[in-house]
C-alpha cells in the first residue's frame, strides 16, 4: 500500500519560498501521476497541480501558474512543488496525492485515491 509524507511547509512572509516535498513508501511512485492540492479552513479542497508518470506532462491551476512548479525524482520516489511568490491566499494545509490517471484539463480529487497527511503553508506578514 502506497503511503505518502509531505514536508517542507511552514510560516513565510508574502513574496517568499517554499519547497514542498513528498516521499512515497510501500510502492513504486513512478506507477502513479502525482498531484498537490491544498485546503484553507471552512472551503473545499482545490487542487494546485498534478504530473504525469514520467514528469513529461503538467498542469497548474490558473492561482499558481507562473508561481509554482511541480517536479518529480522517481528515482528518489519522491515529489516536489517549489512555491514562490507566495500571497497570503496560498495559505492551507497541503496534501500530495497520487493516482492512476493524469489530466491536462483537471485536477480533481477524484483522480487520486492516495493521499498523504498533509503539511501546514502559512502565509503572514
Amino acid at each position: 500500500q502506497l503511503q505518502l509524507v509531505e514536508s517542507g511547509g511552514g510560516l513565510v512572509q508574502p513574496g517568499g519560498s517554499l519547497r514542498l516535498s513528498c516521499v512515497a513508501s510501500g510502492g513504486t511512485l513512478d506507477d502513479y501521476a502525482a498531484g498537490w492540492f491544498r485546503q484553507a479552513p471552512g472551503k473545499e479542497p482545490e487542487g494546485v497541480s498534478s504530473i504525469g508518470s514520467n514528469g513529461r506532462k503538467t498542469n497548474y491551476a490558473d492561482s499558481v501558474k507562473g508561481r509554482f512548479t511541480i517536479s518529480r525524482d522517481n528515482a528518489k520516489n519522491t515529489v516536489y512543488l517549489q512555491m514562490n511568490g507566495l500571497k497570503p491566499e496560498d495559505t492551507g494545509v497541503y496534501y500530495c496525492t497520487a493516482g492512476r490517471f493524469y489530466s491536462d484539463y483537471e485536477i480533481h480529487p477524484a483522480q487520486f485515491d492516495k493521499w498523504g497527511q498533509g503539511t501546514q503553508v502559512t502565509v503572514s506578514s
